[in-house]
């Protein structure tokens, strides 16, 4: 029997294995569903994909690398890091490739976690890393499976498809599809772009890091440190705006400024233009977006979709457009991102019964009625403005000291009072910040339009929250 099993090896799955292997504590296992590890970065291969945060952000603060070649990465280089990564630090011959787990079941102390090929694996502790951009999200769309061309997720972008001089339909406007949408109109005869709802777009200050700059960091450490301490405080002022809306009429103006050079056209400009708040949904960052919306064969398409059709797609209106290809660019599961997931705790309780009234942890990371589960990047610890891996360092702090009790303890469980305290206070903090006042609907809400995705507040504010364990807080059975 394992001390732990960690899900996922991506950013959490691979800084919790770290911080047990600097700890000496060897006796771990980490599962993983694909057959490399990287999670979010190993799955999205999309043309064009990138982070929104910048490389010297958006890293583990004790393996700062001073190769970054863009001021923000690509996905190829964000890969690369977390492969050498886990290299360095001893943790990649922990992982077990294959594993994908099906269910997890607490009884007698332990945890039994059960693989797709049936197998078990058990462990006193259980870490989900899993995270919450894994499960791509398909639109419900009436004849989708009548399309006789190619259809795929941007997640699950499909390689073997050459778009060269092909019809593409493009569903959805959000993250993802703001990357790629310019490398499919320098390509493909025909873009059609299926937008519900606009997305306010500020300009990327992205450039290219030269080797003299890579030279300084790797001669002196302490000055990357300190570009890095730069960066991390930029950001933090950012939160202001989207836990007091009124504060965001200066990011409203770049935008608007933002999309007036870039779009000439008055018509194209008002069908782009949101009727939200700023922030409402997540700010996208993009300096190629709108002049590829300009290009002659490049349409924006607002009416909804009726259906599909075998060789395309109808509009509300009536209008049949043909199409070759279909990119769904629409997302994730997020607020249910741990539904396909048979989780059962203490006395049988499932986790789909536990939170049937909507999502509820402690600080995101551990939940009554699951002994010795603990997860990463849980509900309400997502950012909208600062590096979530951040986030992710402090929380596999906290769960190091919960394993700590374990050494002398069989169980360690948040008390319900505690985890209830919690979720009211966050949840009264979101009621009057921008996602949940801001006039739209978004990915960070549940179904009852309740934020369960995002941390109400800076990112520093977190890390005090989380900084030490309050042992009051937790029922510890010998």
């Amino acid at each position: 029997m394992y001390d732990v099993i960690i899900v996922g090896t991506g950013f959490s799955g691979l800084g919790m294995a770290i911080a047990l292997k600097k700890a000496g504590r060897d006796n771990f296992v980490i599962l993983e569903k694909a057959t490399d590890l990287g999670g979010t970065w190993r799955d999205n291969t999309y043309p064009g994909c990138a982070c929104d945060v910048q490389s010297h952000m958006y890293s583990f603060s004790f393996e700062q690398n001073p190769a970054w070649t863009r001021a923000f990465p690509r996905q190829e280089e964000i890969w690369d890091y977390l492969r050498a990564t886990s290299d360095k630090y001893g943790v990649t011959r922990h992982i077990r490739y294959g594993a994908e787990v099906t269910g997890a079941t607490f009884a007698d102390d332990h945890w039994t976690v059960t693989l797709a090929d049936g197998k078990t694996v058990k462990a006193r502790a259980v870490v989900l890393g899993i995270g919450a951009l894994h499960l791509p999200s398909y639109p419900k769309i009436k004849g989708l499976e009548t399309f006789d061309g190619r259809a795929f997720h941007s997640a699950e972008w499909d390689h073997g498809v050459d778009l060269k001089g092909k019809r593409v339909a493009v569903i959805g406007t959000g993250a993802s599809a703001v990357q790629f949408v310019p490398r499919l109109a320098a390509t493909a005869a025909k873009v059609d772009v299926y937008q519900r709802t606009p997305p306010w777009i500020i300009p990327k200050a992205d450039r290219r890091i030269g080797r003299w700059e890579q030279a300084l960091y790797r001669a002196l450490p302490a000055v990357q440190k300190l570009y890095r301490g730069t960066i991390f405080w930029r950001l933090e002022s950012r939160a202001l705006g989207f836990v007091h809306p009124r504060l965001m009429g200066v990011a409203a103006m770049v935008a608007r400024a933002h999309l007036r050079r870039q779009v000439p056209s008055a018509d194209l400009r008002a069908r782009l233009t949101p009727d939200y708040t700023i922030g409402c949904k997540r700010i996208l960052i993009s300096n190629d977006y709108y002049p590829a919306l300009n290009r002659p064969h490049v349409d924006l398409i607002t009416d909804g979709i009726s259906h599909v059709t075998p060789t395309g797609i109808v509009t509300e209106d009536g209008e049949h457009r043909e199409v070759d290809v279909i990119v769904y660019g629409t997302g994730f599961h997020v607020t249910d991102a741990l539904n396909g997931q048979r989780i059962t705790g203490r006395d049988g309780l499932d986790l789909v019964d536990a939170w049937r009234d909507g999502i509820e942890t402690y600080l995101g990371i551990a939940i009554h009625g699951f002994p010795n589960a603990f997860v990463l990047l849980g509900p309400n610890t997502g950012l909208g403005h600062n590096s979530v891996v951040f986030m992710i360092e402090q929380q596999v702090r906290y769960v190091m000291q919960a394993l700590a009790l374990l050494d002398n303890a069989a169980t360690v469980e948040v008390r319900l009072p505690a985890q209830r305290a919690f979720n009211d206070e966050i949840q009264t903090k979101l009621r009057s910040a921008v996602w949940s006042s801001g006039g739209c609907r978004s990915w960070y809400l549940d179904e009852h339009g309740v934020n369960r995705s995002i941390w109400p507040g800076f990112a520093w504010s977190y890390r005090t929250a989380t900084r030490r364990l309050n042992r009051a807080h937790y029922e510890v059975k010998p």
